[in-house]
């Protein structure tokens, strides 16, 4: 999502650079709790770098809730923004929108893609809680986005972690449907060229 800028020559069309502004909705939100923590009347969603806690507290605030950063421990890059539980009081997940931008609060906090250029290019989604990573196959299958089985990758380490992998047939389909809003996931998706 961005904001075109006026075209150069006004018989050209909008110029091809956007200023990036944040797609936070409630619906994301409710995404993106599935590793966030609740206090009594807070919610909290821990992030690795300042960059997507800003963004995720611009989003909210213009959502009209009030959002709060701070760093967690002196030393290290993960920082909490907190914000009001009131703020998604009866919210529900309705629309095809809605289940997108669920999906893709859900994977800006639990999913995984590709980091390096030498392994081959995976996105995957893992959580300990298996109801949840059935909820989000079954919606990424409505989007005809293909999926592989929920497996555990190691009983032995832990029976109750649970992933399951997009397959690559469906790369460009997630990548253009979902998406991402996480800095980081978004800039590897830029530089995927399947």
């Amino acid at each position: 999502m961005g904001i075109p800028r006026e075209p150069r020559n006004k018989n050209q069309g909008l110029r091809r650079d956007y200023t990036q502004a944040p797609y936070i909705t409630k619906a994301y939100l409710l995404g993106m709790l599935h590793d966030g923590t609740k206090r009594k009347t807070t919610y909290r969603i821990a992030q690795k770098g300042m960059a997507f806690a800003k963004m995720l507290s611009l989003g909210i605030k213009r959502l009209s809730g009030r959002a709060w950063i701070y760093q967690e421990g002196k030393l290290r890059d993960v920082y909490i923004t907190e914000f009001s539980q009131s703020l998604l009081l009866e919210t529900t997940i309705k629309t095809d929108q809605d289940k997108l931008d669920y999906v893709r609060g859900y994977f800006d906090a639990e999913g995984g893609i590709a980091k390096s250029s030498k392994v081959r290019f995976y996105i995957y989604f893992a959580q300990k809680n298996f109801d949840d990573l059935n909820q989000i196959k079954t919606i990424l299958e409505e989007f005809s986005i293909h999926t592989g089985i929920i497996h555990n990758p190691s009983r032995n380490i832990d029976p109750k972690y649970w992933r399951f992998f997009v397959k690559a047939d469906s790369y460009k389909s997630f990548i253009t449907t979902i998406g991402s809003s996480h800095p980081d996931k978004k800039k590897y998706f830029r530089l995927y060229q399947g």
